[in-house]
């Protein structure tokens, strides 16, 4: 029986974040007899997936982080680890500009698929952008492939000439699991005390400044102001869990809402979860091409956005789009119209909208599956061809 191909995927740490998700979604739905994935990760500490990862017989390698005081130590270890792991002859960067360090090896190295992944769209100017801006400009030459979640981000990390050659790969879902279903919905309210009168709005992320978490705070002050009987549920953790959550918190006591706002911190059911909400937003400050769209739009839930959000991720018609600079109010009165004359929709129908626009996990694995070992065939067929040209001319 022939040895599977085996994928090294590159990440920060494999915690419930949106990209790493994506990768798990995938992981879990192909055939793991043709593809594998290992993962290289830049944490010392043992992160959400890995038992998962281990249970679907993969390996978790570490390595130093990519910080500027560690960029040279990155490069040896890096190094260090193709030279003692020869069979790594794909990989899938998920570290965005910083995939730079990692692709300009491989290539010095002969690892023939080389793929860079654009998972967001920074927005803003800081010091660290400075950083960002300069390996994104010298990557594109050590990666094969150019893969991302949407056009936006692509555009971002490999600059609008090379749009022609990025490669879209799907923020898709297992859309059975997110499909409506009112027992479930029933349940996960009483398990949250809310009666079934109350409107809940639901938001996914982790506690990061891109999720705009305290304007957020803002919006559903005034959806709370226009009717008292709502409550927001927040899901999600994250590095910088701690100090922003509790300056969020901070927020919500001021305003006088700590029994209307829920921290449900990292859960493993976000699937379920979704099912008690009545309406999904998503103000972030920038995205690429949030996989949590998808889920609440399989989910069957009314969305609304801000326009900061790439509106690709619309992908039933459902979502609705708020310029982010509108006024909390401005806010309220949209999520709390689009759910009103919602009230009719069978959201059992979600999922079947998803499927049909082409987000569902089991096709979208298929084709990664297929897409890695035809990639890996044809660069090996290159590389064997270049060197028999080369042993002819001598």
């Amino acid at each position: 029986m022939n040895e599977p191909v085996h994928v090294l995927v590159l990440d920060t740490v494999m915690d419930r974040g949106g990209a790493e998700s994506m990768t798990m979604n995938y992981m879990r739905h192909m055939d793991r007899s043709k593809v594998q994935y290992d993962f290289l990760v830049n944490r010392d500490y043992k992160a959400a997936y890995e038992d998962e990862i281990a249970q679907l017989g993969g390996k978790v390698y570490r390595m130093c982080p990519l910080y500027p005081q560690d960029f040279a130590k990155y490069k040896r270890q890096f190094r260090g680890f193709l030279m003692a792991h020869p069979q790594y002859r794909i990989i899938h960067s998920n570290l965005e500009e910083r995939s730079y360090f990692a692709l300009r090896i491989a290539k010095e190295m002969g690892v023939p698929v080389r793929i860079a992944h654009a998972h967001n769209r920074p927005v803003g100017f800081d010091l660290k952008s400075i950083v960002r801006e300069y390996f994104r400009f010298r990557l594109p030459p050590y990666a094969t492939h150019y893969f991302a979640c949407g056009q936006e981000a692509g555009d971002w990390l490999f600059g609008e000439k090379n749009r022609g050659r990025v490669i879209q790969e799907r923020n898709a879902v297992d859309t059975a699991q997110y499909r409506y279903d009112e027992a479930t919905a029933k349940a996960v309210r009483a398990e949250f005390h809310v009666p079934s009168d109350c409107f809940v709005l639901g938001h996914v992320g982790r506690f990061f400044p891109q999720k705009n978490h305290m304007q957020l705070i803002d919006i559903f002050n005034a959806v709370h102001k226009a009717r008292p009987n709502s409550r927001l549920w927040l899901v999600g953790g994250g590095e910088l869990d701690d100090a922003l959550k509790n300056q969020v918190k901070a927020k919500v006591h001021e305003l006088g809402l700590d029994d209307a706002v829920t921290f449900t911190g990292v859960r493993t059911d976000v699937n379920r979860l979704m099912q008690g909400m009545d309406a999904f937003v998503l103000p972030s400050l920038f995205e690429g091409f949030p996989m949590t769209m998808i889920e609440a739009q399989s989910a069957g839930l009314p969305c609304t956005i801000s326009d900061r959000v790439p509106p690709q991720c619309n992908v039933t018609g459902r979502v609705q789009v708020v310029p982010l600079d509108s006024a909390p109010e401005e806010w309220a009165k949209r999520i709390l119209a689009q759910y009103d004359a919602d009230k009719g929709f069978d959201r059992a129908q979600g999922a079947a909208l998803v499927t049909s626009a082409g987000y569902d996990i089991v096709k979208n694995a298929e084709w990664l599956q297929n897409f890695y070992v035809n990639a890996l065939a044809q660069a090996e067929a290159m590389q064997a061809s270049l060197h028999s040209t080369s042993k002819g001319n001598r």
